[in-house]
């Protein structure tokens, strides 16, 4: 609704709209005999009428809500993370590559029992652009993976009936100076983007890790209208954008977040730890804060230690909190 909002004002205050359609008024009402033809600039006109109709369209959406080929909420997306090239970074590359695909098979089959109204739509969440201990030549913390790299993670994908998140940490960097880099692969309408404030640590001055970092709803905005781009350009079903968040200050401004129909919003819940914790941020970061559909992660390493601690499952996340999360993550 507040996409469509959005952009039905911004048809309104086209350059020129209002005055175009005052000068129609004012010939018409005019002395014919004492007015010369008006010249009507008909290529102009159409261009115009372009504009507009395809801004029209992209606020007018199905009775779902949604407009054609996207993925939410019609299913519910669950992720595997990490780094194909990393143990450290997730189960993407912990795993010999079958075995960890044998696993995300067994997780898919548990969300899908646990919900079969929903399909589940399996994902590759992998960790792109990455924050790094050494500031690098640039002095700004990040490396982003190899072309090699990217293109074998989309095959994996591509191969398993998989969609994939492209996750960007900036470190030191923005998001101006970086999503553009991925934009190659973004133009597939199976990869999508992920956004980490953890890392982002220009307003901290620090080097990742020191600090948690943040965003701002200006930084969350400048990722949609980007991707919002991308979906124009190329014809493409809408992207989802998932934005990690498992503190108050690492999304700031959250009800200036603009939506928009060909970006999808996912607010996630990043954190990791006992299963009341996680519960209790969840309520405090994502569902006292909404900004569209939301997720949660579960940390295979992390969040069942130490015992009797456990990694919450399908049933015990759809049952415990409100509302339900489309997005499911294990790392």
């Amino acid at each position: 609704m507040l996409a469509s909002l959005g952009l039905a004002l911004s048809l309104t205050t086209l350059p020129g709209c209002g005055t175009r359609q005052e000068g129609e008024t004012a010939t018409a009402n005019a002395d014919s005999t004492t007015q010369k033809p008006v010249v009507v600039d008909t290529i102009a006109l159409k261009k115009q009428a372009m504009r507009r109709d395809s801004l029209k369209a992209d606020s007018i959406v199905k009775a779902s809500g949604q407009l054609p080929g996207a993925i939410l909420p019609g299913k519910r997306i669950v992720a595997f993370y990490g780094n194909i090239r990393a143990k450290g970074m997730g189960i993407l590359g912990r795993e010999p590559k079958e075995q960890m695909l044998a696993k995300f098979r067994k997780v898919q089959k548990e969300w899908q029992d646990a919900d079969p109204s929903i399909p589940v739509q399996p994902a590759l969440h992998s960790v792109t652009i990455t924050a790094q201990a050494a500031a690098g030549k640039d002095g700004k913390y990040r490396l982003m993976n190899s072309k090699a790299t990217i293109d074998e993670t989309i095959q994996w994908a591509k191969d398993n009936n998989c969609i994939v998140f492209l996750d960007v940490q900036v470190g030191l960097s923005n998001l101006e100076h970086e999503l553009h880099k991925l934009e190659p692969y973004l133009k597939d309408p199976i990869v999508h983007m992920g956004i980490d404030p953890e890392f982002a640590m220009e307003t901290k001055g620090v080097r990742p890790g020191k600090k948690i970092g943040t965003y701002d709803a200006k930084d969350v905005n400048y990722a949609i209208n980007f991707l919002a781009r991308i979906v124009s350009e190329n014809k493409l079903p809408p992207k989802i954008l998932t934005v990690h968040r498992f503190t108050q200050g690492m999304v700031t401004n959250y009800k200036n977040i603009k939506l928009d129909p060909r970006v999808q919003v996912v607010m996630h819940m990043d954190g990791w730890g006992n299963p009341t914790l996680k519960k209790d941020s969840y309520k405090a970061y994502v569902e006292k804060q909404p900004v569209q559909y939301t997720g949660f992660k579960l940390f295979y390493e992390y969040d069942a230690r130490p015992a009797p601690h456990h990694i919450m499952t399908a049933k015990e996340v759809l049952a415990e909190l409100n509302p339900k999360p489309l997005y499911i993550q294990y790392q």
